[in-house]
């Protein structure tokens, strides 16, 4: 069965497109490689992907795509085949693609009418070592969205794209489409949302520094860490950046080495040392309603069944 590979970008809009720009280009460590007035691309030093995030201008926040890689043009086009059977709304047909590396791929909408994209052929871009302590993203891990169906879209992705599930915790599903513990999660939400993406640094050590760089700047805000977790085994420290979406650095993530053995778990403890500062109010404080992070706040996503202009 054809199915996805890997997890190739995020791209998401924003109103203060020049503030968001800024950000990931500097203090959070991506390189800006291709753009222009109002689209910016962002590489990851480590990866031989063209690009990993992409920033578009929008009157409203929102997420404008995720983008999953396959191995060959075929698998593209069986994939695409088995989703029109299926009755699945497409966005673009498979063909070339304009965006940075070429490619042939498509466009869709999954359950909750995010925009997913699946490509293969795109051009690898040159890549290189990123040096310990330089505490800069080496790759995109993974993403995580919320659902108020979330089985529904688990069994999409499943079905459909060919991952698979890791393990879970009674809120979420992790799901792989290669070694990599999860490259896609799927959360129980009141709304359909993006909940965050999270950014691949080389060690603990490195994740720290980066957090401490980013902690630094008055623009991002902690949300949750630092930790590690127990679906996944990798450390993890949480940001809402100038825009409010909330970004991750990640490090030593589980990988699914012999698939054979592997036997989907479910896991209970969220920070497994106990040592990650939750969201919330202060101690000793009533809840307010500021202080639910937006990335929890009921509000669907303006993007969905909106296909982005680019």
């Amino acid at each position: 069965m054809a199915k996805v590979t890997s997890l190739r970008h995020v791209d998401v809009a924003v109103p203060d497109f020049e503030q968001q720009a800024d950000f990931y280009g500097g203090v959070w460590g991506l390189k800006r490689v291709e753009g222009e007035k109002d689209l910016a691309f962002f590489a990851a030093e480590g990866s031989a992907e063209q690009f990993v995030y992409r920033i578009r201008r929008a009157d409203e926040k929102r997420l404008d795509l995720i983008a999953f890689g396959a191995d060959s043009a075929e698998d593209v086009d069986e994939l695409a085949k088995g989703l029109a059977e299926a009755g699945v709304r497409f966005v673009s047909e498979p063909g070339k693609l304009q965006t940075p590396g070429g490619g042939y791929g498509f466009r869709f909408f999954d359950p909750d009418g995010r925009v997913v994209e699946v490509s293969a052929g795109v051009e690898p871009r040159p890549r290189r070592d990123v040096a310990l302590r330089e505490a800069i993203p080496v790759a995109l891990n993974h993403v995580v969205v919320n659902s108020p169906r979330r089985k529904e879209v688990e069994a999409f992705y499943a079905e459909k794209l060919g991952f698979k599930l890791s393990d879970w915790v009674p809120f979420m599903g992790f799901y792989r489409c290669n070694a990599n513990h999860h490259s896609l999660a799927i959360a129980d939400g009141e709304a359909a949302t993006l909940n965050h993406v999270a950014f691949e640094v080389r060690s603990i050590d490195d994740m720290m520094r980066g957090a401490g760089r980013v902690l630094n700047d008055a623009r991002a805000v902690p949300m949750w860490g630092p930790g590690r977790h127990s679906a996944g085994d990798n450390t993890f420290y949480y940001f809402f950046d100038p825009q409010g979406n909330v970004s991750e650095y990640t490090a030593e993530v589980e990988q699914v080495q012999d698939e054979q053995s592997w036997t989907p778990r479910e896991h209970l403890a969220a920070d497994v040392w106990g040592t990650a500062q939750r969201p919330g109010p202060p101690p000793g404080r009533p809840a307010q309603a500021g202080d639910v992070p937006p990335v929890r706040q009921r509000r669907d996503d303006p993007g969905l069944w909106v296909a982005p202009p680019v």
